[in-house]
């Protein structure tokens, strides 16, 4: 482990990551339900371990929008279920349930299930995250509007029309001016976090005008509590339901975290260790639990100020962690006066920047399919079950895709039976001259582009080097799902941010059409560098590598 590998660029992101996590830290607390220290104290735990355990050096992990989302939905439930409606009564069974999401991680890492992550499609991911953005801002109109919120959204639906009527006219204002902030102060410079900057600054005006608004409160400093004793003392009829929301907590936690860990390898151009990554955020989880910390997983935004402030390894997460630490002994008091609107207003940044724009904006392009399991995805997400969401999803994308290979199957056979016996010769002759060859590299797309494709594909091509032409054969390829068209677009963005030039031959029906919808073709791939055979592109290469 080379942990002691340290620049001057993971000092600084490390620092610029915790500066940004504390506001986050705050909110998601307030969120959960125990309050803006748990918050706090899950960043301080998990950010630390799983930067010295997990397998993605530059990933900045803490509470994060769905997993709060999910923990408060089980301390809701846990304290409903209490005998006098008292968080601090069932305790013991909250901290149970987060401290069993960190065993459960580990076990999936150390029976290598990350690996497995890759094969949920993108429809059922979009879907998911996007109703995680919608709960977000759903379950923080409340706290903006000066009142608290319902504990679910179809009660934040229902009841959102007669609060209107009751609206504090600085809670609202505070909470408005928050999302401007962090909206319009980067186009004035990106030089502090624009989210501390409206935390600071409407905390301070909240306190000069001295109107009456909900705040924070008290946040313990000092060394958190363990709660070993409470563990120790849980009612039996809470053991299905801390299981229940232990693998929940887990499944979730490991979903959050891998696709953090992808967007880290894109813009680091490095590859994690998945498996090892679920071990890391297993063990900050569970020690963090312990302490009353709030769950997490890697943290996209954190990670990728992280990034771009030059953190690359293992320390920057430590130096995040170490912020917080100084936060939490020696701040406390000023965090109280903040007010529940401007950490609001926070929330509903954060959940609008989950959504998925980019499946919004293709949802009359892709496959009707892929369409309606993200619309399904996501309103089952944010009205009944997170993971009864990822499960209806996953069935649904595997039936569908069944049911395309079997009508592509029969397409094929119906040709044979008509008397057009197709003999397959493979691939038809690549020889090329010496000159063109060195400049080229031909990849072999050999059937259907979907879900379970294009993780393999974009790790492939990202090892690509010295070559000005890569060559990309279709002529196998009958289908291309959204997930497959994302991971080939993504692929060829690659290698034309490098220099690197795309040739597409012998493109059926489908795929070009599929391609033409999101304007891979011609916003990518111009219809000047698409071939009907293999042959003519080599012919077109002829006048474009010198000899």
């Amino acid at each position: 482990m080379k942990f002691f590998k340290f620049t001057k660029g993971d000092f600084f992101g490390g620092l610029t990551a915790g500066i940004v996590a504390l506001p986050l830290a705050l909110a998601f607390g307030v969120q959960s339900g125990l309050g803006a220290a748990a918050g706090l104290y899950g960043a301080i735990f998990l950010g630390f371990f799983a930067a010295i355990f997990g397998g993605t050096p530059s990933q900045i992990s803490g509470p994060t929008g769905p997993m709060t989302v999910v923990s408060a939905a089980t301390i809701a439930i846990f304290v409903g279920q209490s005998t006098d409606g008292n968080i601090a009564a069932v305790m013991g069974a909250i901290v149970a349930s987060f401290v069993l999401s960190g065993i459960i991680q580990i076990l999936m890492g150390v029976f290598k299930v990350g690996s497995l992550i890759k094969f949920i499609p993108y429809p059922v991911i979009s879907g998911f995250m996007s109703g995680i953005g919608v709960i977000i801002i759903l379950l923080q109109l409340f706290p903006a509007i000066g009142q608290a919120s319902p504990k679910t959204t179809i009660d934040v639906v229902k009841e959102i029309v007669p609060a209107l009527g009751n609206i504090d006219k600085f809670a609202i204002l505070y909470a408005a001016l928050t999302i401007l902030i962090i909206y319009l102060f980067p186009k004035i410079t990106k030089a502090v976090p624009s989210t501390l900057v409206a935390l600071l600054a409407i905390t301070v005006l909240s306190v000069v005008l001295g109107h009456q608004v909900p705040v924070i409160g008290d946040i313990p400093q000092g060394i958190p509590p363990l709660y070993i004793g409470e563990l120790l003392t849980i009612d039996s009829k809470f053991y299905t339901l801390i299981l229940e929301a232990g693998v929940t907590l887990a499944a979730l936690g490991a979903i959050d975290s891998l696709l953090t860990s992808v967007v880290a390898d894109n813009v680091t151009k490095t590859k994690h260790n998945s498996n090892k990554e679920l071990i890391g955020q297993g063990i900050g989880n569970a020690v963090a639990g312990i302490f009353g910390g709030l769950p997490g997983a890697g943290a996209t935004m954190r990670t990728l100020v992280n990034i771009r402030s030059g953190g690359r390894n293992r320390v920057s997460g430590v130096i995040h962690a170490l912020v917080l630490i100084i936060v939490l002994l020696g701040a406390g008091k000023y965090a109280a006066l903040i007010p529940k609107s401007v950490l609001a207003g926070i929330l509903i940044t954060v959940g609008i920047g989950i959504l998925d724009y980019k499946g919004f904006r293709h949802i009359n392009k892709v496959p009707k399919a892929d369409a309606a399991i993200m619309v399904i995805v996501l309103l089952v997400t944010v009205f009944l079950d997170l993971l009864v969401a990822v499960a209806i999803g996953m069935v649904m994308a595997s039936f569908l895709f069944m049911k395309k290979m079997s009508d592509i199957t029969e397409e094929n056979t119906k040709i044979t039976e008509i008397g057009e016996i197709q003999i397959e010769k493979g691939w038809e002759d690549e020889e090329m001259p010496d000159y063109i060859q060195k400049n080229v590299l031909v990849k072999h797309l050999d059937g259907p582009l979907f879900f379970g494709f294009a993780a393999g594909f974009t790790e492939k091509v990202s090892t690509l080097k010295n070559v000005k032409f890569v060559i990309i054969r279709m002529k196998k390829v009958p289908f291309i799902d959204q997930t497959g068209l994302y991971a080939l677009e993504d692929a060829i963005l690659s290698l034309e941010q490098r220099g690197i030039e795309v040739l597409l031959t012998s493109l059926r029906e489908q795929p070009k059409m599929q391609m033409e919808k999101i304007n891979l073709i011609p916003g990518l791939i111009s219809h000047d560098n698409i071939f009907e055979s293999f042959r003519e592109c080599v012919d077109w290469l002829k006048d474009k590598c010198p000899e």
